[in-house]
């Protein structure tokens, strides 16, 4: 009689492919990161050799404290940080009552408007910033922080619709009936019993919406002009860089300290991300 091997045996050598092939893309994808924050602590003389070595024996801070002795990056902090908040607060709030609206009322050209969220996904930012520049100064809103929130809120709200969507979708209308008999009004079963149940689906969104805003060059140039007060992060590294003499320490010190406010944000939300990424693949 053939003995049968176990289960786990037979399955180990593809377990075991996967997990290299998986250290494998994590080491791809993390070695720029590993290379930026290197290079924010090699010393100046290292960073313009010609023969660069993915480590460095003497570290320095030199780049750090010339990027913190800029004396507007403390200014534009606070700036990217009250327009990437204040991106995923809003257009958390709007998606959330328009996922709702979608999902949970019948009106006309409702499919119209979906397919429109689908639509404008599939446009390109760069092809609307010349018509946004044109619009902002219209409406006065050129070397504002409004010139950046106001577009970014637009961009994130077709995703963040769709994505809510599935999540109200999946919350049973009898537990809605439920709430209106034992006498809830329709703002309350809206805040205090829906609202929770879709929050992993608003932290999914949010994440995306958070970077998008925080990293975001285009607009920062393309709508600051004159006013440097109301310029964010991504312009500071324009500081370090210049055509002739490049400051690369600079650039990568800048870069690192605006990767750390992400990685934050990512850890304060990590277990929620997972959950909220696992309902939207489930619907």
């Amino acid at each position: 009689m053939r003995r049968n091997r176990p289960r786990g045996l037979v399955r180990r050598p593809w377990r075991l492919a996967a997990e290299v092939s998986a250290l494998l893309i994590a080491a791809v994808v993390a070695f720029p990161l590993y290379w930026m924050v290197l290079s924010a602590f090699k010393p100046a003389g290292e960073i313009e050799s010609t023969r660069p070595r993915p480590w460095t024996l003497a570290p320095s801070l030199d780049s750090f404290r010339r990027v913190f002795g800029q004396q507007e990056f403390g200014r534009y902090f606070v700036n990217s940080l009250v327009v990437a908040c204040t991106v995923v607060i809003v257009s958390a709030l709007i998606a959330f009552l328009a996922a709702t609206a979608v999902t949970r009322f019948r009106f006309r050209f409702r499919t119209t408007l979906l397919i429109m969220f689908l639509v404008a996904q599939m446009v390109p930012v760069e092809a609307l910033t010349i018509p946004l520049f044109f619009l902002m100064r219209d409406f006065g809103q050129l070397n504002t922080l409004g010139s950046l929130i106001l577009p970014h809120i637009a961009f994130s709200l077709p995703f963040a619709i769709w994505m809510l969507r599935g999540f109200v979708k999946a919350v049973p209308e009898s537990l809605e009936e439920a709430a209106y008999i034992d006498g809830a009004s329709r703002a309350r079963f809206l805040w205090q019993i829906l609202f929770p149940l879709v929050f992993p689906g608003l932290v999914a969104t949010s994440v995306f919406s958070f970077i998008s805003a925080w990293n975001d060059f285009l607009f920062a140039k393309s709508f600051i002009i004159s006013d440097t007060s109301q310029s964010t992060l991504p312009m500071a590294l324009l500081v370090f860089y210049k055509p002739d003499e490049p400051d690369w320490g600079g650039v990568m010190a800048a870069s690192t300290v605006m990767t750390i406010p992400v990685l934050i944000f990512f850890v304060l939300v990590q277990r929620r991300l997972v959950s909220g990424l696992g309902g939207a693949v489930k619907d």
